[in-house]
């Protein structure tokens, strides 16, 4: 019988589209990257996915944000990316948490329960926690660096976090992760070198931190590479954990 992952089936046979079935994944941060990610997860056929994001959707995000439309304006990103995703697929569990995730609130979160974690957060603190948890928890980990200031979509690889170069997110992550006694870390990386983003006196004059300059499709390929990663070791007979 024809269903939404008929298309899928036909590649990854029924096994496979069983072990995503009764997959759990969870997605930190639901933004540029993992608001693709969370698109390519559920049209995969991700069986229960958890969502951590505490911000709302703006205006800015609608250049580059799959859920970011004007009809979502002011909405929560997990509660917008929760109402796309049962859209797709209305059988997927989705679990919302509207948490700003940092190691202060890591304790909220059990992850042992996941099978797979996707980190799209922006904060240092708060990637090194993802980090130094999910290896507790024995549960693999893609960790997205930076996708910022960037043009070139075609420049992300897969990779562990001790083989990058130019990232200079990747380049802290690296020392930080050293000093928790963690040497690998599957990362997805631009070797691009960011760039310098033109000024604008209304970001400026409303952003309280330095903002990023970015576009509709680098964040969408970032997020894109780490799904596949994902959708790959989960479907595989013996996936690969790393991290």
């Amino acid at each position: 019988m024809l269903d939404e992952f008929t298309r899928t089936r036909m590649l990854l046979g029924e096994e496979a589209m069983e072990r995503l079935r009764r997959a759990r994944v969870a997605v930190f941060g639901v933004g540029g990257v993992g608001g693709h990610a969370v698109e390519a997860l559920a049209r995969s056929g991700i069986g229960t996915l958890d969502l951590i994001d505490d911000d709302r959707v703006n205006i800015t995000n609608i250049n580059r944000q799959v859920i970011a439309l004007h009809s979502t304006l002011g909405q929560y990103k997990v509660d917008a990316a929760k109402a796309r995703i049962l859209d797709i697929h209305p059988e997927t569990v989705v679990n919302v948490y509207r948490t700003f995730f940092t190691p202060e609130t890591a304790h909220a979160f059990d992850f042992t329960q996941y099978d797979y974690v996707l980190d799209a957060i922006d904060t240092v603190s708060g990637k090194l926690e993802l980090a130094v948890r999910a290896k507790e928890a024995g549960v693999p980990l893609v960790s997205c660096m930076g996708a910022g200031n960037k043009l070139d979509p075609a420049a992300f690889v897969v990779t562990d976090i001790s083989k990058t170069s130019v990232c200079p997110l990747a380049r802290v992550m690296r020392r930080e992760l050293r000093k928790r006694g963690i040497e690998h870390l599957t990362v997805v990386y631009s070797t691009e070198p960011a760039r310098t983003p033109l000024p604008d006196p209304d970001v400026e004059s409303s952003a309280r931190r330095s903002v990023p300059a970015s576009n509709a499709f680098v964040p969408a390929v970032a997020g894109l590479i780490a799904a596949s990663k994902i959708i790959g070791d989960l479907s595989s007979a013996s996936p690969a954990l790393e991290g």
